[in-house]
């Protein structure tokens, strides 16, 4: 079994699975939308991430109407929001850590949880 990102598949394959001309992966390859690896014999080799891209690509064109200037400006910020997405989990978990460094856990705790109703009393003088 192959990799996620494991360069395995020809261009002819690829046309196949998703039923598009060659050319149209060439076109997408030279308005830098896809960036498929290269054997040394500069044979294109795309893994199942460069075909997933290609399906959404796909879908933007054929089922939306984007063009491929638009289908740029997507890719861009979908890019952007994934990045940003793994920079808050990560983020999230730094907080989480730190908080159970400093934190007693539950059964050690000397305070008991409190009722979410306290009562103040005034003294009248």
């Amino acid at each position: 079994m192959h990799t996620y990102d494991e360069p395995v598949y020809l261009i002819s394959i690829v046309s196949k699975i998703l039923d598009i001309h060659p050319q149209t992966l060439r076109q997408y390859e030279r308005e830098n939308l896809i960036m498929p690896s290269r054997s040394d014999g500069r044979i294109r080799l795309y893994s199942q991430r460069d075909i997933d891209r290609i399906k959404l690509i796909l879908r933007l064109t054929r089922e939306l109407g984007v063009n491929l200037a638009g289908v740029d400006i997507i890719l861009n910020l979908k890019e952007s929001i994934d990045s940003m997405e793994r920079e808050i989990a990560e983020l999230r978990h730094d907080v989480q850590v730190a908080k159970n460094a400093h934190s007693v856990s539950p059964e050690k705790s000397l305070v008991t949880k409190r009722s979410l109703y306290e009562m103040v009393v005034f003294k009248e003088e």
